[in-house]
């Protein structure tokens, strides 16, 4: 899969408040946003680790370690990186937060507002919510 610098790729869970909210600011940054619905379409473990690189994060780092599948099945086990990248790719569900990626940066999305970092300077005052401009 090959990421468009004009599309925004948002990889997270519909269904959740916060992946409701991160839609609407993908929605606002971009007019081209690949959503994809991690229960509907597994990554494989050659993108996962392209994503990764862009992140700047090791695949552990990606994970929530609180996840109650994350205390059952991964925690106080050693993994080798293509074994990180697999449980990745087998255990979406276990993410921090939406990831995206826009315009060749990738962001792992802690707060749905996390996503204006990527926006940067494109953004044009109509597409800032009003409640997020600055005020001169």
């Amino acid at each position: 899969m090959q990421f468009h610098p004009n599309e925004l790729f948002i990889y997270f869970d519909p269904e959740t408040s916060t992946g409701k909210q991160s839609r609407a600011y993908a929605r606002s940054i971009s007019n081209n946003v690949n959503e994809v619905n991690f229960h509907k379409t597994k990554l494989t473990t050659t993108l996962w680790k392209e994503i990764v690189n862009m992140l700047g994060l090791r695949p552990k780092d990606l994970l929530d370690k609180s996840h109650w599948e994350y205390q059952r099945r991964i925690a106080g086990n050693a993994f080798t990186m293509s074994g990180w990248l697999e449980v990745l790719q087998r255990n979406p569900a276990m993410l921090k937060g939406p990831i995206v990626i826009y315009k060749k940066k990738a962001i792992l999305l802690k707060k749905p507002t996390d996503i204006l970092k990527l926006g940067g300077n494109s953004l044009t005052p109509s597409k800032i919510p009003p409640h997020l401009r600055k005020v001169v």
